[in-house]
């Protein structure tokens, strides 16, 4: 962005602008200057000639738009900073945040090697148990069994309230982290609205009020400092083929006659050489 240019308007900012647009086209009926609207023009071809305009209009407050995305870079420049040291920063909160990833693996895979086990130990153990006779450590087999089927009950009680805690502790953080980006800091709040005022008040409104009083000239004759006669009228003439030698147009032209096919020493049949 050029200090000593009018900025552009940034991609992120468009919505802005076209809800100071809509705003203003909605609440048109309560200016006397724009009462004309639906009359001579209709919200929807001054919204179109706006939209058409929006670098002229914008130029308007060019002063507070770049003061307002000056304020808004410095603090997300700021922003950044502890992010970025904070990604590098391999300390204690580094090492919570792996303990609690690997407690969240045993959650997850203890019901499963849990049940497994459950399983095996009891199709076994019923197994020996229809033998006859049934080997001694039949009984214990079955025991195994149903006690990692109560291991396996628990473990999935625990998984599930572990999960239920983390959704709730995410969902939290989230609309915490979505109530603070909507919050802007004061100097850059400040700089938006005095960028807004300004673009209404300066930019939109005028054009349309020159809109309305003049529907037939195009939307550039309504910027103002702007000529009217910036762009030449081009013609075209015809082209003159003539040669600097040339007569006049009026002398006569250039007769032609029969070439002459005889030869100087050729004079006929009756004629004989020598």
């Amino acid at each position: 962005m050029h200090m000593n240019s009018a900025p552009h308007l940034l991609t992120e900012d468009r919505p802005e602008y076209e809800r100071i647009l809509d705003d203003a086209l909605r609440h048109a009926h309560e200016r006397p200057d724009l009462a004309a609207v639906g009359e001579r023009l209709n919200p929807v071809q001054l919204r179109t000639m706006a939209m058409a305009a929006t670098a002229l209009i914008t130029a308007a407050a060019a002063t507070e738009y770049e003061h307002y995305v000056k304020a808004r870079e410095e603090i997300r420049a700021a922003a950044a900073g502890p992010e970025e040291d904070g990604e590098a920063d391999v300390g204690p909160a580094g090492a919570h945040q792996s303990g609690a990833g690997i407690g969240v693996v045993i959650t997850v895979l203890a019901p499963v090697l849990a049940g497994t086990a459950a399983v095996i130990f009891l199709l076994i153990g019923y197994l020996l148990e229809a033998l006859d006779p049934p080997p001694s450590f039949a009984r214990t087999m079955v025991g195994a069994g149903w006690f990692f089927t109560a291991a396996t009950a628990a473990a999935i009680l625990v998984a599930a309230v572990g999960l239920l805690v983390t959704a709730l502790r995410n969902g939290s953080t989230s609309v915490a982290a979505e109530e603070q980006g909507e919050e802007l800091p004061e100097d850059v709040a400040r700089a938006r609205e005095a960028w807004r005022h300004a673009l209404l008040e300066r930019g939109i409104l005028p054009f349309l009020r020159d809109a309305l009083a003049d529907p037939g000239a195009a939307p550039a004759a309504r910027i103002p400092h702007r000529s009217a006669n910036r762009i030449p009228k081009i013609g075209y003439s015809r082209p003159d083929f003539s040669s600097p030698d040339d007569g006049p147009a009026a002398a006569p032209r250039p007769t032609f006659t029969s070439p002459d096919f005889t030869s100087p020493d050729f004079g006929g049949p009756e004629h004989e050489l020598d």
